[in-house]
């Protein structure tokens, strides 16, 4: 199995079906990080510096109820949050920022994601312990 974790959160699984040593997986895969072996199957991860392909073509940012900054499939809608990042103190946006958040912002590529999250870092609200 080969996972990959994409900066977004989301992880694809690759089922690949090969009657292959531990040596020989670790060759053929050697960019890949051994995770787990199990009797008959071994387990690869590789971090992907990118957003996942979900997001690239249908991902948005926006709040949920509570204000959480998250990523949705489509617009957002509390049925399809892909990912949660950090609540926002709505109160100290903009308004316009207030809408497109409601109405979501696209992401379609990693400098989207980082500028976002970037641009909306300040407005977090830190829990004090």
């Amino acid at each position: 199995i080969l996972e990959r974790h994409y900066l977004d959160g989301d992880i694809s699984e690759e089922i690949i079906i090969e009657n292959l040593t531990e040596s020989e997986v670790q060759k053929k895969y050697s960019d890949w990080i051994l995770v787990n072996v199990d009797y008959n199957r071994m387990v690869l991860k590789k971090n992907v510096d990118d957003i996942s392909p979900l997001l690239k073509s249908n991902g948005f940012f926006g709040v949920t109820n509570d204000g959480t900054l998250s990523l949705f499939n489509g617009k957002p809608d509390i049925t399809n949050v892909i990912h949660s990042f950090f609540q926002i103190d709505m109160g100290k946006l903009e308004t316009k920022m207030q809408k497109d958040l409601a109405e979501g912002i696209p992401v379609r590529t990693k400098e989207d994601f980082l500028l976002v999250l970037e641009t909306f870092k300040p407005y977090s609200i830190t829990v004090k312990k």
